[in-house]
């Protein structure tokens, strides 16, 4: 594990400043997926955004002028572009936990969840923001679930107010929207543009994230509400994932699973009567 405080390595208040907690998979999931707590706290001098990262980057596609680096050359570029976005996006702290994908992905290695126990016992924060139990990346939904788990383990005093589950490998459009928690991402594009230009290793040679991004959060605001001006140029939809913390007897399994039936419910409300009359074979 390491720690990197941008502002100063050894301010002791750095760590419990943090109101904004932004808990990854990967390098540059944060400024992707959790950009609103970002911006949220960018040049406000009592909100502060911090950030973990929970693998080790090794696994990292290799394409243009970092084709032919080695794990270890590989773990060190995405080491120094997370630090990097840190300290433009004037983080207060920024956790390297430094986790082989494969490690994290075992649900009977308890490793991450104490780790991620500890820093929140530490932070303190007001709002975590991670991945969305729905995702599809099979290391994104590891980190959800030992972040559900230390979340669980805190003393109820500390707990955050806020626990949102983003999106980055599957979009949360087909939620309710009554349900959606609707993040407004359009301030400050300039800064939005910046970190994602720092994750050069991934950018590099076609995968455009950055791009993909923002294009995602415009579609998102756009196609929201077909009745309605935008009220948003840029939106971010996550899942409230608190319900999970007040109630630990609710299952994160069959929660997630309730959300994936309101959409099958909302599908064959408005598609059901227009087959009705025909008969379902016709």
């Amino acid at each position: 594990m390491s720690l990197f405080i941008p502002d100063s390595p050894h301010q002791p208040a750095s760590l419990t400043r943090v109101t904004h907690l932004g808990i990854g998979a990967h390098h540059d999931d944060l400024e992707f997926m959790a950009y609103h707590g970002i911006v949220t706290c960018y040049d406000n001098p009592d909100l502060w955004f911090g950030g973990v990262t929970c693998t080790n980057g090794a696994g990292s596609s290799r394409i243009g002028p970092f084709a032919d680096l080695t794990d270890e050359q590989m773990q060190e570029v995405r080491h120094q572009e997370q630090d990097a976005a840190a300290t433009t996006g004037q983080y207060a702290a920024q956790y390297q936990l430094g986790h082989p994908s494969s490690v994290i992905k075992d649900p009977a290695n308890p490793t991450l969840t104490n780790e991620l126990l500890t820093i929140l016992q530490v932070t303190k924060p007001e709002v975590v923001y991670t991945h969305n139990p729905a995702d599809k990346h099979p290391s994104h939904l590891a980190v959800t679930a030992a972040t559900i788990k230390a979340l669980r383990q805190l003393d109820p005093a500390v707990r955050p107010r806020q626990v949102l589950g983003c999106e980055v490998w599957r979009g949360l459009d087909w939620m309710a929207d009554a349900d959606k928690i609707l993040l407004d991402v359009s301030t400050n594009p300039d800064l939005s543009k910046t970190l994602g230009a720092h994750f050069a290793s991934q950018i590099v040679g076609g995968k455009r994230y950055d791009l993909a991004v923002r294009g995602r959060a415009l579609a998102n605001a756009t196609f929201f509400d077909s009745h309605s001006v935008d009220a948003a140029s840029h939106v971010w939809y996550a899942m409230d994932l608190t319900p999970l913390l007040h109630d630990p007897s609710l299952d994160p399994v069959q929660f997630t699973l309730a959300h994936i039936d309101k959409f099958k419910a909302d599908v064959s409300q408005n598609l059901g009567p227009h087959f009705n009359s025909w008969g379902r074979n016709s």
